[in-house]
């Protein structure tokens, strides 16, 4: 089963000016530490909702990983991923409904206090669907929790994932292999509900923001387009380092 929305993924070039960034536009920023293979690091803001930014930086070039091909398109939202209640058991269910991933592969990082967190992970050839994140050890050590909730702008958490397609019904399904649900229907768009949050795909054909989906799509290839953090007023795109991040007052 998947319980949620795990946690987006932002690419920066300068994690140490990110997160400077970040703090200036109020979030409780904590420092996550060095991934397993030493490519790359990165800073998290947690939410209350369970959900957390994960604020990356490469620290080497790193052709053979997964997110290694965005640096060319620049900073930005670039992956997100869905928390399971056992990686290998949802792999299983979704290859029961005719949808192939990839994994379980282990995965880790070491935090600045010396705790290794370890996780597992599996994901699908498409681009536009989220990997899967389940922890091996407790998920408390790789989330932060307490007073990481606690944001000076007042965000809670993420309310809605914008996924940019090129066939909605085509992905639609895949997503419904991959969830064990059958979306709703809003505003034209196929939506998921997922724990305290959603997942909504959008296609640039007949879509009021046609022209930047296709823009995505041409730089990254399908994939997450947007999010809405709630219980925001506003959110200065200058500091986002190229996420786009809407807020949802409270």
């Amino acid at each position: 089963m998947i319980h949620a929305i795990d946690h987006l993924v932002i690419l920066v070039s300068d994690l140490a000016a990110a997160a400077a960034d970040y703090e200036r536009l109020g979030f409780t920023v904590v420092t996550g530490g060095e991934h397993a293979d030493g490519a790359s690091h990165n800073v998290l803001v947690s939410f209350a909702d369970g959900s957390y930014l994960e604020l990356i930086a490469f620290k080497r070039a790193a052709p053979s990983h997964r997110w290694w091909r965005h640096t060319t398109a620049g900073a930005g939202l670039i992956d997100f991923a869905l928390l399971p209640s056992s990686t290998p058991e949802v792999v299983a269910e979704a290859r029961a409904r005719g949808l192939e991933l990839e994994g379980p592969h282990a995965g880790g990082r070491l935090r600045p206090d010396g705790v290794r967190l370890e996780w597992q992970t599996a994901m699908a050839a498409g681009e536009e669907l989220p990997f899967l994140c389940g922890d091996v050890t407790p998920r408390d050590l790789r989330v932060p929790h307490g007073a990481a909730h606690t944001h000076a702008n007042g965000a809670q958490g993420v309310a809605e994932v914008h996924i940019a397609v090129r066939d909605l019904a085509l992905s639609a399904q895949r997503y419904a292999q991959l969830l064990g649900t059958e979306p709703a229907l809003v505003d034209g768009r196929p939506t998921f509900a997922l724990g305290a949050g959603a997942i909504v795909l959008r296609s640039p054909a007949a879509d009021p923001e046609a022209e930047a989906l296709a823009a995505r799509i041409a730089a990254r290839d399908e994939g997450i387009f947007a999010a809405l953090i709630s219980g925001v007023t506003t959110l200065d795109p200058q500091l986002l380092h190229g996420a786009r991040l809407l807020p949802v007052a409270p």
